[in-house]
């Protein structure tokens, strides 16, 4: 995927900084490993919004509020993805790594809010061993995300009946 992605960005003259570091697995630690600011490095979860795969995209110290996706996308059901449904749509990149580009893979993208007041955005690109970071509004002009409040950061209280 880093060359697939790479090439892409290329192609739109759009400046990156590709981060190698040793593989890590949760955005926490991929953000500390990479001396990165929670708040800038977007995490990649996949939903299922009336059965049709999506990314939500957040940032790593913040969750998914289902019930605030729900809203946005205008859905009657929004769930987590298993990886048994989305493994297949992603053959070059290691599960739990994709980057937040579903233009490239024909799925909507639902960015939260926080992240698009950022001026970067970092993000795996395809391995857990290697990141990509670029301007905000790059991102935001090629992958034309759904921007919402989406998510809650995960320190705070849930308000939901689960």
């Amino acid at each position: 995927m880093l060359k697939k992605l790479k090439n892409y960005l290329d192609g739109h003259q759009i400046k990156y900084v590709t981060i190698t570091r040793s593989p890590v697995y949760t955005a926490q630690e991929i953000a500390a490993s990479a001396h990165i600011p929670g708040k800038e490095l977007a995490k990649t979860v996949m939903v299922k919004i009336d059965g049709k795969t999506a990314m939500a995209v957040l940032p790593a110290s913040y969750r998914v509020d289902f019930d605030l996706l729900k809203k946005v996308a205008g859905a009657s059901s929004v769930e987590l993805a298993s990886e048994e449904e989305f493994e297949n749509m992603f053959p070059d990149c290691e599960i739990g790594a994709m980057p937040p580009f579903g233009n490239l893979y024909g799925m909507d993208v639902f960015v939260a809010a926080s992240l698009a007041e950022g001026a970067e955005i970092a993000f795996n690109a395809g391995s857990h061993s290697e990141l990509i970071r670029l301007s905000y509004k790059d991102f935001e002009r090629l992958v034309k995300p759904k921007i919402a409040k989406l998510s809650y950061k995960i320190s705070e209280p849930v308000e939901s009946s689960l």
